[in-house]
Formats: structure tokens, sequence, C-alpha cells
């Protein structure tokens, strides 16, 4: 569980994070997919991550201490925020960047909404992360807005639609910021994979 989480800074520039020393995990999705709210769920805190109606509100990489232990990263969403075809291209060279060069980066988990059919989106920016070698899992969210049988449905879709160009599945979580179902599975699955990287 998550007993301490503090946040540290917000920056533009991945050189600029703080000192690779601990495991890091970082958190990514579509614009208004919940990921703020994911973040304040595993924190057990309403307020370290700051959400909003609007899609667009992250627009920096900003990180989190969690126990003193590991890193918690926030990262601004991808899709359809309401900002300019220039702030779009650096959020995309800001966000390539620090996945392809942050080198204490454990795992980046991609918020997929359970609540929808495979989206062109989400499956391409997954396929730019196998293309990256970048290590993932995902997550999808706002399972409490459906029944858990429509949940399993639209996750073996997701799935199958993956399998059409990948040949292994990435972890699967299934969460909601409202139960806080996907809470422990989520930290336990941290947790592992800081203990195997000491």
């Amino acid at each position: 569980m998550i007993k301490t989480i503090t946040f540290l800074q917000s920056e533009v520039d991945w050189r600029k994070a703080p000192p690779p020393s601990l495991p890091e995990y970082a958190f990514i999705g579509r614009s208004n997919v919940g990921k703020s709210s994911l973040i304040n769920m595993l924190a057990n805190n309403k307020s370290i991550a700051k959400t909003s109606s609007k899609p667009g509100k992250t627009q920096t990489i900003n990180h989190f201490l969690v126990n003193n232990a590991w890193y918690l990263v926030d990262l601004p969403g991808y899709g359809y925020a309401k900002i300019s075809k220039t702030m779009r291209e650096k959020w995309v060279k800001m966000i390539h960047d620090y996945l392809v060069l942050r080198q204490n980066l454990q795992t980046i988990f991609v918020l997929i909404d359970a609540r929808l059919e495979p989206q062109k989106i989400d499956l391409e920016f997954i396929n730019s992360l196998g293309e990256k070698q970048v290590p993932f899992a995902l997550i999808f969210t706002k399972a409490d807005k459906l029944s858990s049988s429509h949940v399993s449905k639209n996750v073996e879709t997701f799935k199958q639609a993956m399998l059409e160009t990948w040949e292994e599945l990435p972890p699967v979580f299934v969460s909601s910021a409202v139960t806080a179902q996907g809470r422990t599975e989520i930290l336990d699955f941290i947790t592992a994979i800081s203990s195997e990287a000491r």
C-alpha cells in the first residue's frame, strides 16, 4: 500500500527529472480517460493529482515520490486535448524522449476506457511502445460504469484487437476510481517489479 506520497516536481524536459536512483512507473492514457482519478485512488488521496472535466489538464511530466521507494509519474494524455498543433508536437517529443531515454523507467501503465470499443489511437500508441521496446501494462478504467460482464467483454475485445499485431499480451488490470477496484493488484505488481529491480 502507499503510505506516503509526495509531489516532487513538474518538468517539460525529462533530463530535469529527479535522479534515476529509484524504480519509476509512469501513467498515460487518452485525454479524459480518468488518469488523475486513478492516481488519486492508488494514493488514497483525492487531491494528489489534479482532476479536470476538460481534457488536457496535465501538460508536464509530474514526479511523485512514493514510500521513499519509487517514483510515480503522471504524463500528459494523448489524443484530443484542445491544444495548438505546435504544443501537441512538443508533447509528442516530450513523451517520446522520456519513454525512450529515462533509464529507470520500469513500466508504463496505459489507461484504456473500459466503456469503449477498441480505439485506434490507443492501439497506435501501444504499437509505438512495442516499436520502442518500452515495457507496459494496460489498466482499464471506469469499470464501475458498466456491469462486470460488459467490462469483461470489452477487455476481451481489446485483447483480440491487440492479437492482430501482438504475439503476446501485456499484463492487464481492471480498475475503478470510485470503488478502488484494481488498487491492490496494481500496487502488488509495482512492488514485485521493484523487488526485482533492486
